[in-house]
């Protein structure tokens, strides 16, 4: 049984796989950091200083009572709260991943395009009766003087 379970494991897809996930981990660091720290205080500026990631609903005050400068100071209050600015975050993340994802794929899919180019079209052609190569264009076969059927 630990045979089968090496060779499942170091299959080529399993190790493709694993690659895959770490490296989407990193990139969703990435993209994390570009939202809250690139983006979002822009946006945030233009919409008069609203920091998104403070954004939330109180459902209940904690001890003390509200109100709270920020969202920090509600959860460490214990408020019960929604918090609707983080998930504004998550959804900016994601368009994003999903804007960078469909330009790999698109770029991949148009590599595999031209890499699947139709075939050239035939320049030559068998002649019928003593089967040599001839032009395509050819009307007379030059080894045998056969006379050639001509497509139209």
């Amino acid at each position: 049984m630990f045979k089968e379970f090496k060779e499942f494991a170091l299959r080529g897809n399993v190790v493709d796989m694993a690659v895959g996930i770490i490296i989407g981990a990193a990139f969703g660091a990435v993209v994390k950091s570009l939202v809250d720290d690139v983006i979002m205080p822009p946006i945030g500026l233009l919409l008069g200083g609203v920091d998104f990631s403070n954004l939330y609903i109180l459902l209940r005050a904690g001890a003390p009572s509200a109100p709270y400068a920020s969202l920090a100071d509600a959860q460490a209050a214990g408020a019960v709260t929604i918090n609707y600015g983080l998930f504004i975050n998550v959804v900016i993340s994601f368009i994003i991943v999903a804007w960078v994802i469909f330009l790999l794929i698109r770029g991949m899919n148009r590599l595999k395009r031209q890499e699947e180019a139709p075939p050239a079209e035939p320049t030559t052609k068998e002649c019928p009766y003593c089967l040599s190569t001839i032009s395509i264009k050819a009307t007379r076969c030059p080894q045998c003087t056969s006379q050639l059927e001509t497509a139209v």
